[in-house]
């Protein structure tokens, strides 16, 4: 067998070992990723970036998942707004919280609770506090996105719609289809 056919067929088995790695558990929320028409406009860095925030957070589909990552299992508070939507709910890995941004590390998982009780994961959100970067520099960027400053919040941060459809953007704060009703 030449080596090209033996690089091509170890790449054949490591893309079925790694799609086979990514399955949730039995009766968790199966994240689907919003449809490319929506994510098309962004150059080859983003998509190749997006390919991998999705490999590297599709686990956490299920919220247990997520918990035994260090993010939190409780979050009291569904975040939405009643004109522009919801961002849901913010599980937070405070061990990530610091000066840095890690493509596959979000700090924030973004879930929304479906009328049965389920979770389903929605997206991510990056964070950088202020006493790690400081309000006055260059922002922090990500996926060829610069991360936006809230002062009220003392942070740096952008949200990311990586499993669910935005029509507002894929790094919109706030999505429209996202609800905040089974809280």
């Amino acid at each position: 067998m030449h080596a090209h056919h033996q690089v091509a067929r170890f790449a054949i088995m490591s893309a079925a070992v790694l799609a086979s790695a990514c399955v949730p558990a039995p009766g968790a929320a199966t994240p689907q990723h919003p449809a490319s028409s929506s994510t098309s406009r962004y150059g080859a860095e983003v998509q190749r970036g997006l390919t991998r925030l999705r490999a590297a957070t599709a686990p956490f589909s299920s919220l247990d998942s997520a918990v035994a990552a260090g993010y939190a299992r409780d979050v009291a508070r569904c975040v939405a707004d009643p004109d522009q939507g919801g961002m849901g709910f913010h599980h937070l890995n405070r061990a990530l919280r610091d000066g840095h941004i890690e493509l596959e590390r979000p700090e924030i998982l973004l879930y929304e609770r479906l009328d049965d009780g389920r979770y389903t994961l929605n997206g991510v959100e990056y964070v950088v506090p202020f006493t790690n970067w400081a309000r006055d520099s260059v922002p922090p960027t990500v996926l060829s996105q610069t991360l936006k400053r809230s002062d009220v919040l003392g942070i740096w941060y952008l949200h990311v719609w990586v499993w669910k459809e935005n029509s507002a953007g894929l790094f919109a704060d706030w999505n429209p289809a996202v609800r905040c009703s089974g809280s």
